[in-house]
């Protein structure tokens, strides 16, 4: 019990500080994990709900595959290769350049990429998937090119990091920790767990009707290309470098504590929690066409997972949770998974 409990404060610890963050102050005590809906951050609830990553553990039963060639059969399809070979079909693609539809013909000589696999199950989230092996779900991504929805599928096979522990049940508890590292760009690429091949994602949910972990929800597909103001208040902080190395993702807009949050623009929470504790209370909103925007800070929710919002529609509320001093908003824009000067992308403001 005292080794989990240390796990627990070291994994609260080391998922805080995203790298490159600025303005914020060195961190309290960890806060406990709270519901997802109408959260109030003054009050720690009785038991906190499962997070898509959390709902489907994931057994690190990686197989290891030797690189060589493979000479192409006929009937071959590659999908039955990567069956033979152990190795992912995307990757096989990706290694020989091959493009959609992928044709392929009898006698062609295929490389095939070495290394140790992970066979993805149902309801597997990615970065349930890279925390069973100690390694960062965006070398994951990286590695495998994948890209949006992000979507993984049962069957599809993830070459792992070659830094990823072939042992991960070896790993010590501080190895253990850092394992758990998470940020917004994890969230937005690896939360949402894996669909049967033929299966599609779930529509978004009616307001305020939870969407249960084990859920994928469908990407928007239509995006107006514009945003609000999600507070009006002062500027902490601006976007960009700060010196140092220290760089600001977002704006950090001063608020009174309670100060409603509104929706930037119409899209699906793709998340509403507290796992990545520099923000405290945080939202996603997926907007689709690449587009997802953040709030953090917030000292309540009043979203959740898969539920769809319109533009100006109340979120949640202001707050100091996370680490900062003072009330006030965190908020980003995103395209294809990048922070973007949010000020090009907002009205001008007098």
């Amino acid at each position: 019990m005292r080794d989990i409990a240390i796990l627990t404060l070291l994994v609260a610890v080391t998922a805080c500080i995203p790298p490159g963050r600025t303005d914020y102050t060195s961190p309290p005590p960890p806060p406990p994990q709270l519901p997802v809906e109408s959260v109030d951050f003054g009050t720690a609830p009785e038991q906190a709900p499962l997070s898509t990553w959390q709902a489907s553990p994931v057994t690190a039963n990686a197989q290891r595959v030797e690189t060589g060639t493979y000479i192409v059969q006929p009937g071959d399809t590659l999908r039955g290769i990567a069956n033979k070979t152990g190795a992912g079909s995307q990757i096989i693609a990706a290694a020989n350049g091959l493009v959609e539809p992928y044709v392929i013909h009898p006698g062609q000589q295929l490389k095939i990429t070495g290394g140790r696999y992970h066979a993805v199950k149902s309801g597997e989230t990615g970065i349930a998937i890279a925390r069973a092996y100690g390694a960062p779900w965006r070398d994951v991504v990286a590695l495998n090119q994948l890209e949006e929805p992000y979507i993984l599928r049962v069957g599809q096979k993830l070459l792992l990091p070659a830094s990823a522990p072939s042992d991960p049940a070896s790993l010590s508890i501080e190895q253990r920790a850092a394992a758990f590292d998470l940020d917004i760009d994890d969230i937005v690429t690896g939360s949402q767990p894996a669909l049967a091949d033929g299966a599609v994602a779930g529509e978004e949910s009616e307001w305020r009707k939870a969407v249960t972990p084990n859920v994928t929800i469908a990407t928007p597909t239509n995006f107006a290309g514009r945003f609000r103001w999600p507070v009006d208040g002062r500027i902490l902080s601006g976007f960009g470098s700060k010196g140092g190395g220290k760089v600001n993702d977002g704006l950090n807009i001063a608020v009174p504590k309670g100060t409603p949050i509104r929706a930037a623009a119409d899209g699906v929470i793709a998340y509403s929690g507290d796992e990545i504790g520099v923000f405290g209370g945080l939202i996603l909103i997926n907007h689709g066409a690449g587009w997802v925007t953040a709030y953090g800070h917030a000292d309540k929710l009043d979203v959740t997972r898969g539920q769809t919002v319109k533009a100006g529609e109340i979120i949640g509320l202001a707050g100091e949770s996370g680490y900062v001093q003072e009330p006030q908003l965190h908020f980003e824009i995103r395209k294809d998974r990048k922070p973007v000067d949010p000020n090009m992308h907002l009205p001008k403001r007098g």
